[in-house]
């Protein structure tokens, strides 16, 4: 593939009018957004200028919602319908941004009403988050799903660019009040496209899963998948020691750099530039190297510009350190949210990004905490030069943590289980489920199996099994039998859909080694509780 047709596939995502206008709306409420983190952060600085950690506490305000809300908003956006999510969430945020510039215009805004509010805000953004990820798939080939999260991220640093020198702008005229009630207008672009989708639901005869117990699948199945826990090691290894420069950056360019409102979105719109640059950089260097590699060597790069501005009081110096950070930044973002996005299978996607963004934003409120006692207690440079150092020793750190292979899963579902005969149809919440396979095994071949096996129980307890267990007969030492045991016949027979292609290569390769004619027996058994006197169990309903 020439330089030229890689740049040019960067925009084939843009051929779908949906996620092109999509792509639009959400520009422009990104826009609205970084004016917003620009006009409250400077707002706090002029309301409390002499407390880093309240300012600080403001970064913390903002990622705390995350923390607290990203799986349950990961598991409601698995289980409901996400256009009508993606709207209550939107509709939201309109309205406590707009609660927010009112009371900034009446001048009634305090530390603490400003920190409060932006928590509500924040929790808008918290629920609305996972969704609007888990649908980019929905909206866009697989072989697209790259260069989509690449426009993504070319959205984010667009905003970024544009939205600090407009707030600037509009601080020095009009005051933060009315920079907020603009970033309040921004969502409504998106409430009118998201209200016109007319998204087709994925139906299914199972009864739609609880909140709670979907919650539970979510993070039984990130336990139980390796290659998506490398994803979460190397977002919470970077996101710890980077977040010192997104909490503190206010203060260095209020403080240290003596910058007024425009002067500081300058500095921002030179960090959203460099994302810009970087987003046309990123598919020709993914041409060039592996993954690993352009997290590792962007992570490195963003750890020696945070060590440069801890000592850098030039402002000029400081634009051009803003621009290498912006291309590291987005390369390592991009990066690790497209290895997300590969490494699960859809019915579990919203849940799994959520768990990513539980990782992101908790590293964000625990660092911002922090660097920003650290900044307290000594001063921004040494924050900022101490956050540098850790960043390059984790970097280094987690390098085993491989995230090539995340790219390379076949997770569409395979829908091959054949449902054996039985008698009667449980009720979905009967249960607990035992489902049994037996294997007869050449001796020759048999330590080799069972380590096949193993593998295939990271697969059986990420989809739903509670308990999974492998026995060898002593009558035939040739039989082992395979048990699993699943809550409920729904949960059970949500299994049916869960399987993905990946996963049958390893059933596949396990049940090579079966000689017998006939293929493993199954059988499903379920749990013998009768308390009706009736002997039998009797069919649902």
């Amino acid at each position: 593939m020439t330089a030229q047709t890689a740049s040019s596939s960067m925009w084939s995502p843009l051929r779908g009018s949906l996620f092109r206008a999509l792509w639009i709306a959400s520009a422009v409420s990104n826009i609205g957004t970084w004016m917003h983190d620009v006009g409250a952060a400077w707002l706090m600085t002029s309301l409390a200028p002499n407390s880093p950690l309240l300012v600080a506490l403001m970064q913390a305000a903002s990622s705390l919602p995350f923390f607290l809300l990203a799986l349950p908003a990961g598991a409601i956006a698995d289980v409901v319908d996400r256009r009508k999510m993606l709207l209550w969430t939107q509709g939201w945020m309109l309205i406590v941004a707009t609660l927010l510039g009112i009371l900034t215009l009446s001048n009634i805004t305090t530390p603490w009403i400003l920190i409060g509010l932006t928590f509500a805000l924040s929790l808008g953004s918290s629920m609305n988050m996972p969704v609007w990820q888990a649908i980019v798939p929905e909206l866009v080939p697989k072989e697209d799903m790259p260069q989509a999260v690449t426009l993504s991220g070319i959205v984010v640093n667009l905003s970024r660019s544009v939205g600090p020198a407009i707030a600037g702008i509009v601080i020095a005229r009009a005051g933060t009040g009315a920079v907020f009630l603009l970033n309040a207008a921004s969502f409504l672009g998106v409430i009118a496209v998201i209200y016109g989708w007319k998204r087709t639901p994925i139906k299914s005869a199972l009864p739609s899963e609880r909140v709670l117990g979907a919650m539970q699948a979510g993070v039984r199945y990130v336990r139980n998948a390796p290659v998506f826990q490398s994803v979460l090691i190397r977002t919470g290894a970077y996101i710890l020691f980077a977040s010192a420069l997104f909490a503190l950056l206010p203060l260095l360019g209020r403080r240290e750099l003596k910058l007024d409102a425009l002067g500081y979105g300058i500095i921002l719109g030179f960090w959203g530039i460099g994302g810009l640059v970087g987003a046309f950089i990123l598919p020709k260097a993914r041409q060039r190297f592996s993954i690993d590699q352009l997290v590792a060597g962007s992570s490195l790069l963003m750890a020696v510009m945070m060590l440069g501005l801890a000592y850098i009081r030039s402002v000029p110096l400081v634009c051009g350190t803003m621009f290498l950070v912006g291309i590291s930044s987005l390369s390592v973002m991009v990066s690790l949210n497209v290895a997300a996005q590969t490494a699960v299978a859809t019915w579990v996607r919203a849940r799994a990004l959520a768990l990513q963004m539980l990782v992101f934003q908790g590293g964000m409120t625990l660092g911002s905490l922090v660097w920003g006692t650290v900044a307290q207690r000594q001063n921004i440079s040494s924050a900022l030069a101490a956050a540098a150092v850790g960043l390059i020793v984790c970097t280094v750190l987690t390098l085993r943590y491989r995230l090539i292979c995340a790219e390379k899963l076949d997770l569409q579902a395979s829908l091959h289980w054949d449902q054996p005969t039985h008698a009667f149809e449980p009720c979905p919440n009967d249960g607990p489920v035992l489902i049994t396979l037996e294997y007869r095994i050449d001796a020759s071949h048999a330590e080799e199996f069972v380590k096949v096996m193993q593998v295939l129980s990271r697969i059986r307890r990420r989809d739903g099994a509670i308990q999974w267990g492998l026995y060898q007969d002593l009558a035939d030492p040739s039989i082992f039998v395979e048990t699993a045991i699943v809550e409920s016949w729904a949960e059970h027979k949500r299994q049916f859909e869960r399987v993905t292609n990946a996963d049958r290569e390893i059933e596949e390769r396990a049940r090579s080694f079966h000689i017998g004619n006939e293929p493993p027996k199954v059988s499903q058994m379920l749990y013998a509780n009768y308390t009706d006197g009736k002997g039998f169990r009797q069919p649902c309903g």
